[in-house]
């Protein structure tokens, strides 16, 4: 194996706080109710429309002109973009074990479905040590994960076979982008949902804390 590609939220870093408060933010603002952070757990992972989709009450949803949507969309992606970094942190060891698979020579990679010019903030911030050969969020002309032609650019970029590349997450979505993308799938159990949704989903390893990473070469 020669690379190791990761999922951002819930992966690499803990952002569950800071993503549920700016919903939370811009539903209060307009007299929705609110949720419990970790309800947020089950709403990441899909881009920041559909999070914000899944925040809105059914019935508010179901009535919501197009363009008004968008609009609490962008508010929201405003109020977050002003407060990611409060109490999001790396999960414990990630940094460590990021540094010992560079040092062993694995190229690494981050490609998320957070919009793009958060993914690439947030990456530089928290770990502006590692060498990142490439770092990729949601772009508005690309489709989201699990669809392939995102991790299929990537890995054109970095002239990696599929099969030689891990892609780690913590959600179906990313076990089932792996498998769409002819790439090894690794499901970690530190995420935002849980080591039994990435086994059903098909997760080819499943791990308990960053520092079996390395282990996995």
């Amino acid at each position: 194996m020669k690379a190791f590609i990761f999922d951002l939220d819930g992966t690499l870093l803990d952002t569950l706080a800071d993503i549920g408060r700016a919903c939370n933010a811009i539903l209060a603002a307009h007299g929705h109710p609110t949720h419990a952070l970790p309800a947020y757990r089950r709403m990441v992972g899909n881009g920041f429309s559909r999070l914000v989709r899944s925040a809105l009450p059914p019935a508010v949803l179901r009535d919501l002109a197009p363009d008004a949507l968008d609009a609490l969309v962008d508010e929201a992606r405003r109020w977050y973009g002003q407060h990611m970094r409060e109490h999001t942190r790396p999960y414990d060891g990630m940094p460590e074990a990021l540094a010992e698979l560079a040092r062993r020579g694995l190229t690494l990679a981050v490609l998320s479905n957070k919009p793009d010019d958060f993914t690439r903030a947030l990456v530089s911030h928290y770990f502006p040590q590692i060498p990142f050969a490439d770092v990729r969020g949601g772009r508005p002309e690309t489709p989201l994960k699990p669809d392939p032609t995102a991790p299929g650019a990537m890995l054109s970029q970095l002239n990696l076979e599929a099969g030689q590349c891990f892609y780690v997450g913590d959600s179906d979505v990313d076990m089932l982008t792996a498998r769409n993308a002819g790439m090894v799938s690794v499901g970690v159990a530190w995420g935002f949902r849980g080591p039994e949704e990435v086994r059903a989903a098909g997760a080819r390893h499943l791990l308990s804390t960053p520092a079996q990473l390395p282990e996995l070469i």
